[in-house]
């Protein structure tokens, strides 16, 4: 998963995943049976990670409202992190592939789902808070919080500095009041 995260799905070759699972292509072939059916157990095993520690930090929070501010403001963090921001597994694939494969395509939907369904059940409980307007669509508003995270980790891989995302960032935030 880090090598396909790290290298993308097209430019990791078959003698990168060899080396780094340590096995012979006969081995990976009994196992996986092919390159993309290893990416597609690599994809869901992120969306798992990803969703287990979203929940938990949601959870966590001290507020719905609280909760989505922290995971747009890990952005520019990650920037600052040794070796950059490498961006969103699920994005980045988004992007590669831009639907040349259906079922690819299909494992990176169903991970923008469940992540969308996490970023919803922030805002259902923001809403029950009292932190945003009940009356605002609160698939809409998980919808507009991937898109802008999406964004934000396109921009955060292309070089954009802190400043500039923690701007972009704030914005988002105040088209949730």
């Amino acid at each position: 998963m880090e090598l396909f995260w790290r290298k993308g799905y097209e430019n990791t070759s078959m003698q990168d995943l060899l080396a780094v699972m340590d096995i012979s292509r006969s081995s990976l072939y009994q196992a996986f049976g092919s390159k993309q059916r290893l990416f597609g157990l690599c994809m869901r095993h992120y969306q798992d990670m990803l969703t287990s520690q979203l929940r938990q930090r949601l959870e966590a929070a001290e507020s719905g409202r609280r909760f989505i501010a922290d995971f747009l403001h890990a952005v520019p963090d990650e920037v600052r992190a040794p070796g950059g921001s490498r961006g969103c597994l699920l994005f980045n694939t988004a992007n590669e592939f831009a639907q040349r494969d259906p079922a690819i395509a299909g494992e990176v939907a169903q991970g923008i789902e469940r992540f969308r369904a996490v970023l919803r059940a922030a805002v259902e409980r923001a809403q029950r808070e009292g932190e945003i307007d009940a009356k605002r669509d609160p698939t809409i508003l998980a919808g507009y919080l991937v898109s802008s995270m999406s964004g934000l980790k396109t921009l955060a891989k292309a070089g954009a500095e802190a400043d500039v995302l923690k701007g972009i960032i704030n914005v988002a935030l105040k088209a949730l009041d």
